[in-house]
């Protein structure tokens, strides 16, 4: 079999099998489980969680004693193993111990990923420049696919999701046995420094007023990503509570609707090396974070029917968000640090985004959600003027009761039901985008050099 279609499955499922659940979870938590969003906010924070220690940690294993090829099939035979688990839980508190377990196994198989390919393609003498690209695309297809098939199953809110995913980590972690040998490179000297050997030094990069202040943006970004993955799907999939938009095809197939994010994502790729080009590497990266702006507000405004534009463009607006920052962000690393701290800073650029940041936004959202925007009925007057019907609608009092609520002669409820009110949500976000877009392009100060000029050539051609 061609080793490049062998890398290219290999990119497929590894993103496959965190798209059948990642975008859909709200769903099974808040509308199956029925738990609250503060703790919902930690699920996502185990990603950063794990993102802080874990890669590092398998880095070393995979670099000093076990190919890398093999610590990745073991990894996604024990996440599949967790995923299969998942479903048996029945608390908040140990579900959040389960996906950090399960998180511990997946977030470093996204490095080792890379690792394999890249030195499957270098032993082969082939240019990792122009060919891995091609095979990393089919990771974003892979997450598509797996969003897909949870949507169309049915399963978009049930444990199922849980077994989709599970079921191709098993399989992948099988046919990972089956892939070229990639041996320890023993890179890291039996000498090194503690600190060396775990990625520390990266640390001192922040002694530099402006890498520091790149960081910590960086980190204030990175949390506008997670709540984008952690509310997006289950923003459209409560529309079902509002008796005018409980049919419409936004709902039914939200999960889908919100896969287009992800088909813009690989879209807004090919239009980066123009944007670099013309405008520079920081008004570029102002440009992602005033799309993110784009991308909460539109959410906020957005409904499934006269509205519906909104929330495809917002879904259109990702890719740009998502990718022009991650790339102009490297590219910036790239050329403002030397070949000694290149590596660490890289590094310490991941960390800042997918660790800390990830973990600032799931907590912070999780709590501001629970706690300011989350609107508590104990009549059905009041919840009938919420959802913009008549307290004698069908699906109204088909919803109360869905909730385990019953109605009292006097239209009291004999329990409390909670909504959130995602009009006022997504505003709040879109107004932190906005205070961190303005205060980058004020406080951060970088003049178009020549080293980025050279880099933005290179990805040009």
């Amino acid at each position: 079999m061609n080793v490049k279609f062998r890398l290219t499955l290999m990119s497929f499922m590894q993103f496959f099998v965190w798209g059948a659940w990642l975008i859909t979870i709200a769903n099974y938590w808040f509308g199956t489980k029925q738990w609250d969003g503060t703790q919902f906010g930690a699920i996502f924070a185990t990603m950063g969680f794990a993102s802080l220690f874990m890669p590092t940690l398998t880095g070393i294993i995979a670099d000093k004693w076990v190919n890398a090829e093999v610590l990745y099939g073991i990894l996604h035979i024990l996440y599949a193993a967790v995923l299969f688990y998942l479903p048996q839980v029945e608390s908040p508190n140990a579900f959040f111990w389960t996906i950090l377990v399960a998180m511990c196994f997946y977030m470093p198989t996204i490095s080792l990923s890379n690792s394999i390919s890249y030195t499957t393609l270098k032993a082969r003498n082939l240019d990792v420049v122009k060919d891995f690209p091609p095979i990393r695309v089919w990771g974003t297809v892979g997450f598509i696919a797996a969003m897909w098939i949870t949507n169309l199953s049915g399963n978009k809110a049930s444990a199922y999701q849980f077994y989709i995913a599970g079921t191709g980590a098993l399989l992948l972690g099988v046919y990972a046995f089956t892939l070229p040998k990639c041996k320890p490179t023993k890179l890291i000297s039996e000498e090194a420094s503690l600190m060396h050997t775990l990625g520390l030094e990266a640390f001192k990069l922040f002694a530099n007023y402006k890498m520091a202040l790149f960081f910590i943006f960086s980190m204030f970004l990175g949390g506008a990503l997670q709540l984008t993955n952690a509310y997006g799907d289950v923003f459209l999939d409560e529309f079902k509570n509002f008796p005018k938009y409980a049919d419409s095809f936004v709902v039914k197939y939200s999960t889908i609707i919100m896969s287009i994010s992800q088909v813009s994502e690989t879209l807004f790729i090919l239009a980066i090396p123009f944007f670099l080009k013309r405008f520079g590497i920081k008004k570029v990266m102002i440009i992602a974070m005033l799309a993110w702006v784009f991308r909460f507000g539109l959410f906020a405004y957005g409904n499934p029917s006269e509205n519906l534009w909104m929330i495809v463009l917002s879904c259109i607006v990702y890719g740009m968000a998502f990718d022009f920052f991650n790339i102009s962000g490297s590219l910036f690393v790239e050329t403002s640090t030397t070949a000694k701290t290149r590596s660490s800073a890289q590094g310490m650029f991941m960390m800042m985004t997918n660790g800390f940041g990830a973990v600032f936004g799931s907590l912070v959202s999780g709590w501001m959600i629970d706690k300011y925007f989350t609107k508590s009925f104990t009549n059905i007057q009041s919840t009938a003027e919420f959802v913009g019907s008549e307290s004698t609608n069908s699906h109204l009092l088909s919803f109360v009761k869905s909730q385990g609520v019953s109605i009292l002669n006097n239209g009291a409820f004999d329990k409390t039901i909670h909504m959130k009110d995602w009009h006022s949500i997504w505003l709040s976000f879109t107004i932190y985008a906005l205070i961190i877009t303005v205060l980058f392009a004020i406080l951060f100060k970088h003049k178009h050099t020549r080293a980025e000029e050279k880099a933005i050539e290179a990805i040009t051609h």
